[in-house]
Parts: C-alpha cells; sequence; structure tokens
C-alpha cells in the first residue's frame, strides 16, 4: 500500500471512471427511445403516411393559421406581462435585504411546478369572486383572456425572479453607487449601467416565459372557454376527440418547429448569461431603512399577494364552501368515488404519488450515469452529445410528447401499458434532475479526487468519499422537482391514462371542473388544494434550504 501510495504522490493522474461509455450509451438509449422515438412517429404521420398533399391542404386552411396567431399572441402578451410583474419583484428580492426575505422568495418560485390545473381552478375561483364584485365588468367572465394571462403570470413569474434577480443580485454596485454620487438619477443608472448588463437574461426570460405559455394546455381547457383554441389544445383534440391524427400531426410539427427555434435561442442566451455573471454575497443587499424603498417593497407584496396569494386564499374558500356556510364536506367526500370518475378522487391523488416517485426515480438513475458518461474517457464527445439531446423534452410540450406516444408505440399495441405512464413522466423530470446536479458535479475540484486516488482510493472510492456526498444534496433537490413536476402533470397523461389504474389527480380535476353543480365544482377545489399542498410543500422545502449554485432553470 505504501508503494501505491508513493507511486500516486508521485504524478497526478485523471481519474476516469469505468463503463462510462456504456453508462452514456444506456442514457442515449432511454433517451431515443422515450423522447425522440415519438417525435420522429409524429414526422412520419405527417410527412409520409399522410402525405405531401394533406399536409399542404391543412397548412392552407385559414383555421389552421387563426390557431398558430391566437398561440403567438396570447403568449406574447403572457410573456410581457409576466416581465412588467416579474422585473419589480426580482429587483427588491435581489438588492434589498428585509425580514421574511427567504419565505417571500420561496413563495414566489414555488409556483413555478404547481399542478396546471390546480393554477386553473384557483384563478377561475378568483375571477368567480372578482366577476360577483363587479358584475359591470363583463371582460372578467370566462370567455375573456385576462384568466388565462393572469395563470401564466401566476406560473411565470419565478422564472424572471430566478433568472433576472440571480444575476441582478451579482451586479457590482459600486458602478451603480459611483453614477449616482456624480449626479445621474435612477433612471440614467438603469437605463446606462444596468440594463446593459441585465439585457441578455431579461431577453432569455422573455423567451423562456413565451415558450411554456406557447405550449400551455391545462390553462387554456379549463379557463379558456370553447372559442379559444392554441396548437396545444387543438392537437388534443383532433387525436382524442376526433381521431383526425393527420391534422394533430401536422400541427404538433409546426408547434414542434416554434419550440426548436426558441429552445435554440434560449441555450444561447443563457450561455452568454452563465459565462458572465459572478457569484452574488449577503454584502450585494442593502437594508430597507427608507420611506422610499419601504413603499416600493409593499407594491412589490402587494402585486405577489394579488396575483399569486389571492387566488390561493379563494380556491382554499371555495373548497370549504358548502352551500351558505363553511366546512369539510367536500374534503371528506374525496374518498367516495363518483360515476363521472373511475375511482375515488383520493385514489387519484395517490396514483399520482406513486406514478412521481417511480418517475423520479428512473430519472435519479438515468442522471447519475449520464454524469458517470460526462467524467468518463470520451466526455468531451460523449458528453457534448449528451448535453445536446437530454434537455429537449424540456423544449418538447407534454401534449405532443403524449400524442408522439400515442402514434409510436400505437403499432406494438403498448398505449394501455400502466408503466408507459411513469416513463413519459421520467422523460419530462430528468431535465430538472441534472439541471440541479450538473453545476455542482462540475464544481468539484480534480484535485479533490486526485488526492484520494494519490493516498490509495480506488475510483469506487473516490465517488464514495468525494462526488457523493458533495452531489447528493443537489440530487434530492433534482428529485424533488421531479417528484412536483410528475405530480400535476396534465398534458402526456391526458394521453396515456386508461382506466383506474393510471387515473391521476390532475385528470379528476378536470374532469370534476366541467362538470356543472355545485357539489361536484367543491370537490373540484378540495382536490386542488389536496394537491396543491403535496406539491407546494415539496417545493417550498427545496427552495428554501436550497444551495446558490442550484440552477433548475
Amino acid at each position: 500500500m505504501l508503494a501505491r501510495i508513493q507511486r500516486g504522490a508521485g504524478q497526478t493522474r485523471r481519474l476516469r471512471p469505468r463503463g462510462s461509455t456504456v453508462a452514456g450509451l444506456v442514457v442515449l438509449a432511454y433517451l431515443a427511445l422515450l423522447a425522440f422515438w415519438p417525435l420522429i412517429a409524429i414526422l412520419h404521420r405527417s410527412f409520409r403516411s399522410v402525405g405531401l398533399d394533406r399536409v399542404a391542404e391543412i397548412l392552407a386552411k385559414s383555421s389552421t393559421w387563426s390557431v398558430v396567431g391566437f398561440t403567438l399572441w396570447q403568449a406574447t402578451l403572457s410573456a410581457v406581462l409576466t416581465l412588467l410583474v416579474g422585473l419589480p419583484v426580482a429587483h427588491v428580492l435581489s438588492r434589498y435585504r428585509f425580514a421574511g426575505r427567504g419565505a417571500l422568495r420561496a413563495f414566489v418560485v414555488v409556483p413555478f411546478v404547481m399542478p396546471t390545473l390546480v393554477v386553473a381552478a384557483a384563478v377561475r375561483a378568483a375571477f368567480e369572486m372578482v366577476s360577483a364584485a363587479a358584475p359591470w365588468w363583463p371582460e372578467l367572465g370566462q370567455s375573456s383572456l385576462w384568466p388565462v394571462l393572469c395563470a401564466h403570470v401566476f406560473f411565470n413569474l419565478a422564472v424572471v425572479v430566478r433568472l433576472v434577480g440571480g444575476r441582478w443580485s451579482a451586479l457590482d454596485r459600486r458602478l451603480q453607487d459611483g453614477a449616482a454620487v456624480l449626479g445621474a438619477s435612477p433612471l440614467s443608472v438603469w437605463r446606462t449601467i444596468v440594463f446593459p448588463q441585465l439585457r441578455s437574461v431579461i431577453v432569455g426570460s422573455f423567451v423562456l416565459v413565451f415558450m411554456f405559455s406557447f405550449t400551455s394546455f391545462g390553462v387554456i381547457r379549463v379557463l379558456g372557454g370553447l372559442r379559444m383554441a392554441t396548437l396545444e389544445t387543438e392537437i388534443y383534440r383532433y387525436a382524442i376527440a376526433r381521431q383526425q391524427f393527420d391534422v394533430a400531426a401536422v400541427l404538433a410539427c409546426l408547434q414542434l418547429a416554434v419550440v426548436g427555434v426558441l429552445s435554440f435561442l434560449t441555450g444561447r442566451i443563457q450561455r452568454v448569461h452563465t459565462a458572465s455573471s459572478r457569484r452574488a454575497t449577503a454584502d450585494d443587499l442593502v437594508p430597507v431603512d427608507r420611506l422610499r424603498r419601504v413603499l416600493y417593497l409593499g407594491l412589490v407584496v402587494g402585486i405577489v399577494a394579488v396575483l399569486q396569494a389571492f387566488p390561493i386564499a379563494m380556491l382554499i374558500e371555495r373548497s370549504l364552501r358548502v352551500g351558505d356556510s363553511h366546512g369539510l364536506a367536500h374534503y371528506r367526500a374525496l374518498g367516495t368515488r363518483l360515476d363521472l370518475l373511475p375511482t375515488s378522487s383520493l385514489q387519484a391523488v395517490a396514483n399520482s404519488v406513486g406514478f412521481a416517485l417511480l418517475a423520479a426515480a428512473i430519472a435519479g438513475v438515468m442522471a447519475l450515469l449520464a454524469l458517470w458518461a460526462l467524467a468518463g474517457r470520451g466526455a468531451a464527445r460523449l458528453g457534448r452529445l449528451l448535453e445536446a439531446v437530454v434537455f429537449v423534452p424540456l423544449g418538447v410540450s407534454a401534449v405532443t410528447l403524449g400524442f408522439g406516444y400515442l402514434v409510436g408505440f400505437g403499432s406494438f399495441d403498448l398505449r394501455s401499458a400502466w408503466w408507459l405512464l411513469p416513463l413519459a413522466h421520467s422523460v419530462i423530470g430528468l431535465p430538472f434532475v441534472l439541471s440541479a446536479m450538473v453545476p455542482t458535479f462540475r464544481s468539484i475540484e480534480p484535485s479533490l479526487r486526485e488526492a484520494a486516488a494519490s493516498l490509495g482510493a480506488g475510483r469506487s472510492r473516490v465517488v464514495a468519499t468525494v462526488d457523493w456526498p458533495l452531489t447528493r444534496g443537489s440530487l434530492t433537490t433534482g428529485l424533488g422537482f421531479a417528484v412536483a413536476v410528475s405530480v400535476g402533470e396534465f398534458g402526456a397523461s391526458s394521453f396515456l391514462a386508461r382506466g383506474d389504474a393510471t387515473f391521476t389527480a390532475p385528470l379528476a380535476i378536470f374532469r370534476l371542473l366541467g362538470t356543472p353543480g355545485d357539489a361536484v365544482r367543491g370537490q373540484a377545489m378540495a382536490l386542488s388544494v389536496v394537491v396543491g399542498v403535496v406539491v407546494g410543500l415539496i417545493a417550498y422545502a427545496i427552495e428554501v434550504n436550497r444551495s446558490d449554485e442550484v440552477t433548475l432553470l
């Protein structure tokens, strides 16, 4: 052993894990089967099975471009509103120090992984309350676009706060203070110093919010009414309700084209942002001690209260309302199976949690294999390939992915297999796990591994004593977000759920919300609260305890 240590001390060597190439190939095969094959099946359905003449006929219809136009329009409005609301919130949370800052930041970020159906139910409850109080404002009704826009802001405020706020907190305040001493106004400081440094990340946030709103499904289905049709809802309607797979496939290809361009732009912008940022410290925060700052803080807290806290409060109130009084009758009824559901609501919640745990476990194994491949001999080539493809599911809508499963696995008679659902959820959750782990993994100093090897530790020993202690926290963070995303997943589940064994809580919420009657509506609100609490607690715990190096957006 002494001779082994002396040989290691006399030379430094880069540790290469055995089997890393095999690990990378396993991840690539997993993604090829579960992420790329469904997309290839859609392309095949569009341009070979359907034929170019039929594709041209579908693209020539005015209704097709009307749907595309509305999808682009509502996504643009959503992104603009989210930026207008999110920039002041990001500024306060990134520049000022005050009591409750961490809790407020966590409260703002948690809705990003809230189930879409829960958010839609909360926003509907809030607008019903406001409409009852202001009947003279007809634009607040069910056919209005405002509920959809508010729901998108509710979701995507976290994107602006995390991306823009993270960059803002890392800016050097000395430049701004120096300009202020020389007589520059706050507006001039923003225009000449702050905005040029934030421009790329602001544009990146806008593109991300636009992409998430462009691929929104549950919000449009619940809040948009029958007259609002986007590419997401039309893909579902033509594939499931009308069984016109040719039209659904062409619309899916249009969506893939737009999302592909947006994903490319987002990647370029975020690389520029990452390369130009420094790490923020506690000294960068300024205490809130002036009246102007206090009023500004109050305005931001008011924005968060109206746009996020108020819908949640109205959702809880509606879940407790029984006739003219309040009680727990709707919650007690969740254990009873209704005729319109294949199982009870509580069983649907149990199904969602079970599938989420299984999906997170699969995503965690694939993330560890991907990291193993990144550390291997072929990391330069295989690592670049993995990084290029592993985040593709994040840019592909869940509806398109679910439709791809329906088309791609239909000929193999696997569409009714229960295990397709957790596999699909694991593909959606894998980017969250990897985006949490990769920064931590790359921040580990190679000298730590080399020092352990020089003392005689083998590769497995190095992994157990160096890599694992430093990365297990980020793995837990990523797995938590994968569970939260899976519990609330609605788009792919709408295509893959078959019978009571695969009936999930979001599907139950959607059916209950679409059925008239105060009792059924009350159960929908109660179920939304239960699912929201489960997901919210997971996301809140992760956000409060996350490290500054972990980046999930």
